[in-house]
């Protein structure tokens, strides 16, 4: 059987919001995206002065929308500027083991490799090159609630 969209991202999760992400420099942050995540690049709109206004690029059949992070009173800033980020990126893919490796030959820093989880997913925590951290799953088994809860390791 082959993996699709459709059998690796679970129906709570099909439809969610699309996050809008900073970077320093969208046209490098993009060119990764595309090396590490194997992203598709959909949308890009040059900004007058130089860089990118705003792109979107998709991987697998989540779109992720970002932008060059402005200065003088911009409302957004990159996680480089913040000293972190308090944002996550959660997207299924197929093959979370490949895409690890994949992310890591590109210059992702692995935060976690990948591993089965208590939850039913194998995920891998990676940081992209602009402090953006990215969660990657691939939907291994379907649990109740129940069955989470029973598998909830100790805090």
């Amino acid at each position: 059987m082959t993996a699709t969209a459709d059998s690796v991202v679970p129906d709570r999760y099909r439809y969610a919001v699309v996050p809008h992400i900073m970077v320093g420099d969208a046209a490098s942050a993009i060119d990764f995206y595309v090396r590490a995540f194997g992203a598709r690049e959909d949308v890009r709109i040059d900004a007058p002065g130089g860089g990118v206004l705003h792109a979107e690029i998709s991987v697998g059949r989540s779109v992720l929308m970002l932008g060059d992070s402005g200065g003088d009173g911009a409302p957004f800033a990159a996680p480089s500027a913040l000293g972190g980020t308090s944002v996550a990126l959660h997207v299924y893919v197929p093959d979370v083991d490949a895409l690890a490796e994949r992310a890591a030959a590109a210059g992702a820093e692995v935060l976690q490799p990948p591993t089965d989880m208590f939850h039913g997913d194998r995920t891998a925590v990676l940081r992209d090159p602009s402090g953006h951290v990215w969660i990657f799953l691939t939907h291994l088994e379907d649990l109740s609630a129940d069955e989470l809860r029973r598998r909830l390791p100790a805090g």
